[in-house]
């Protein structure tokens, strides 16, 4: 017969036991905030686990709360790597992502085939689902728009982040002014639209005798503002834009094929020729490489237009200068020398049009041969392409430096545009056929351009340095 008492006493014993070795006692009381805590970890774990499986090709992902709601959307050009990103410990922490982590419960995710595609694709989301954590997008002032003019003759394509309330059709807005920056290049390449300010009548025929800028030598914009392209033509391409930004792309693709074979019955060669250039380009959007290499760098000091206009004042210009180009000149060890050239239009950056060199005819350090054989290469081939001079050739330098610049567009028979050089420590101004520099105030708009340019020759210039010294070390 069993004895209670040694029963209870047996059991005391066990409990006892099981507590001084750390084994669970009585069940602890559990709340529903522990409950819902549990869930919420076990449910961010299951998402990042989904991540896992996701292609690591462009697209937008879609996090979404613990009711299916959509709480954000992004993008990506690795939609693996960059939705995986939110449920790494840093991502948890960081001020700027921690409420947005907290939230996930679930995350899904739709494949683009470009990383252009995938921008234009978060921001159509963005404004229709208006998921909480994008709500600081509908901030006109501060988030960017690609804005197309529609009350011109010749529609033009801009980014603003103030955009119109009349006489545009507006595309945002953009999480990201850089990438929305490099997908205008790209689109521009292929639909070959005007970015310049210029107010174009289609029926003045003055515009037959202006000068088009470089983006028309280089096949990046058809020249409207030479009336080189009709109004209709002009129009169909900002139509095509329209329908790619839109979503169109497969049908703008199929319509410009049935173009392309139509031109070719008529015997539209020509024509032919430019829709299967653009086809190509669209369809090799994914090639293109990160947009942020793309991007063109901004102007915050600089007034392009003021800059310009007292540029050609202070130079004795028939006109405000529309090319701007600017070389500098660096060392690597002392040993090689590198050289840069930087191109603006209409006072911007213009960063296709930048180009790099390695000294080949000059030992050591020797600043004025190594300009004087930049400055050759660079006429000689645009020369050589019949491409047009730029309307101002800006050296990093003084007098001597000028002297070299000088004296290699000579050697060539080249009738020189305006040469100028700009010394760094007072900012002086060099000109031809003047012994005393020009001094220029120096809050003035065309000395604050002119410093851009240096600046600019000079970053990329230290930017190749760089390069080429990397190489060297790894060769080494």
């Amino acid at each position: 017969m069993r004895d209670p008492d040694a029963d209870d006493a047996r059991a005391s014993s066990t409990a006892a036991e099981r507590e001084s070795l750390g084994g669970p006692g009585p069940a602890a009381e559990t709340t529903p905030a522990d409950t819902d805590a549990a869930a919420a970890a076990r449910d961010r774990s299951a998402a990042a686990e989904k991540v896992k499986a996701f292609p690591a090709t462009p697209g937008v992902y879609l996090m979404k709360d613990a009711a299916g709601r959509v709480i954000y959307v992004g993008k990506a050009k690795n939609l693996r790597a960059r939705a995986g990103s939110y449920f790494l410990k840093a991502a948890a922490e960081d001020r700027r992502t921690a409420d947005l982590v907290a939230e996930i419960r679930d995350i899904d995710f739709l494949e683009a085939e470009s990383e252009v595609d995938a921008l234009l694709l978060e921001s159509r989301l963005v404004k229709d689902v208006q998921p909480r954590f994008n709500s600081d997008l509908k901030d006109d002032k501060t988030f960017p728009y690609l804005q197309i003019t529609t009350h011109e003759d010749y529609p033009r394509v801009e980014f603003t982040r103030t955009p119109r309330r009349k006489g545009v059709k507006l595309y945002g807005p953009f999480t990201s002014a850089g990438s929305l920056r490099g997908a205008i290049v790209v689109l521009q390449r292929i639909f070959k639209f005007r970015t310049c300010t210029l107010d174009i009548d289609a029926d003045d025929e003055r515009w037959r005798w202006f000068r088009p800028c470089l983006l028309a030598s280089i096949g990046q914009c058809t020249a409207p503002c030479n009336l080189r392209i009709s109004k209709d033509e002009y129009r169909r391409d900002i139509g095509r834009l329209k329908t790619f930004l839109d979503g169109g792309k497969r049908r703008l693709l199929d319509d410009m094929r049935a173009e392309m074979l139509e031109a070719s019955r008529t015997l539209e060669f020509e024509r032919a020729a430019r829709l299967r250039d653009e086809i190509r380009l669209l369809e090799t959007l994914a090639e293109r490489g990160d947009l942020e290499e793309h991007v063109q760098p901004e102007v915050f000091l600089v007034d392009p237009k003021k800059g310009l206009a007292g540029l050609a004042k202070v130079l004795g210009l028939a006109g405000p200068p529309r090319v701007i180009e600017g070389v500098d000149i660096a060392h690597l060890a002392g040993n090689e020398t590198v050289a840069s050239l930087v191109q603006f239009i209409d006072g911007l950056p213009f960063k296709p049009g930048y180009k790099r060199y390695r000294i080949r005819t000059v030992e050591g350090i020797d600043d004025f041969r190594s300009i004087h054989e930049v400055v050759s290469r660079r006429f000689a081939r645009l020369v050589r392409d019949g491409a047009p001079l730029p309307d101002v050739f800006l050296v990093d330098g003084g007098k001597g430096q000028l002297g070299a610049a000088l004296e290699a567009v000579e050697s060539l028979g080249v009738a020189a545009p305006c040469i100028i050089s700009l010394a760094k420590r007072e900012e002086e101004v060099f000109v031809p056929g003047r012994s005393e520099p020009l001094r220029l105030s120096r809050d003035s708009y065309s000395l604050r351009l002119l410093e851009y340019v240096r600046d600019e020759a000079h970053r990329f210039a230290q930017h190749y340095h760089h390069l080429l010294r990397g190489k060297r070390v790894v060769e080494d």
